[in-house]
């Protein structure tokens, strides 16, 4: 029997680096949505393990226990044969190795084993707007956030995580601030211009792609980078405009990654 699953790309909308343990984790406080564009997984049970990689950024991912895909399926205690295809670019903070071997242990029932591959795959399990915490073990789902129309911008360039703590300066910032709660969209976002992602400058001060990114969102009511880069969000008062402002993006990019997309989950 061969079971499908989607993948779907992770957006931290904020993410607040509040401190360091003496482990060297940092720990944060990140408000997380899902978008409607994703990987995709297909898995067949066998005697063996196996994996194979099609799609637009197959290229480069390892189809062996390096892989998220495989390394889920081992602790899992499953074997079988899977197809990963592949739409997210690579290191672009947007979870696509964190929400592909989150997938696996939803098909598996293994949600426990997230931590263990990584501080996004937690987040990843479910496809709900979350508030992710500590160094990503602290996961609740969070009500009021709207649906959204961003538009996704990746530059093309890879951003090595660690290199981006490594610039950041300041590791005790505040947390989010204010009730988390809204009554509407008006209010999320007025409340969500007030927020930061602390790694922004740091992974933009070596990466100016970045940069040119978040210029590039003409018109967004807030653009802002995921994660620890380099796709960039903006976000925009509904679909058509998050479609026409896509649209002038890519033509302007056409080596760009950019995709008009709405959120899932809320």
């Amino acid at each position: 029997m061969t079971i499908e699953a989607f993948a779907p790309a992770k957006i931290n909308l904020t993410l607040h680096v509040t401190g360091q343990r003496s482990d060297g984790y940092h720990l944060l406080d990140s408000l997380v949505v899902f978008a409607d564009v994703g990987d995709r997984l297909r898995f067949e049970p066998a005697p063996s393990m196996a994996l194979d990689v099609s799609g637009p950024f197959s290229v480069g991912v390892p189809t062996d226990r390096r892989n998220l895909v495989w390394r889920a399926a081992v602790l899992a205690g499953v074997t079988g044969r899977f197809h990963l295809e592949k739409n997210l670019p690579h290191g672009a903070g947007i979870g696509g190795g964190s929400s592909d071997a989150a997938a696996v242990l939803r098909l598996l029932g293994a949600e426990a084993h997230a931590l263990a591959l990584g501080a996004d795959v937690p987040v990843c399990l479910l496809d709900v707007p979350q508030r992710m915490r500590g160094i990503g073990e602290d996961v609740r789902p969070l009500g009021g956030v709207p649906g959204l129309d961003l538009v996704l911008v990746n530059p093309g360039v890879h951003v090595p995580t660690p290199e981006v703590f490594k610039r950041l300066r300041q590791k005790d910032n505040p947390a989010m601030e204010g009730r988390l709660g809204w009554p509407d969209r008006a209010a999320f976002v007025e409340w969500l211009r007030g927020q930061r992602n602390d790694l922004q400058a740091p992974a933009a001060s070596g990466n100016p792609a970045i940069s040119a990114a978040l210029a590039s969102l003409h018109g967004a009511e807030i653009a802002r980078m995921s994660g620890s880069g380099s796709t960039c969000f903006g976000l925009y008062a509904d679909a058509k405009a998050a479609r026409t402002a896509a649209d002038s993006v890519a033509a302007r990019q056409p080596r760009w990654w950019v995709r008009a997309v709405r959120t899932i989950g809320a």
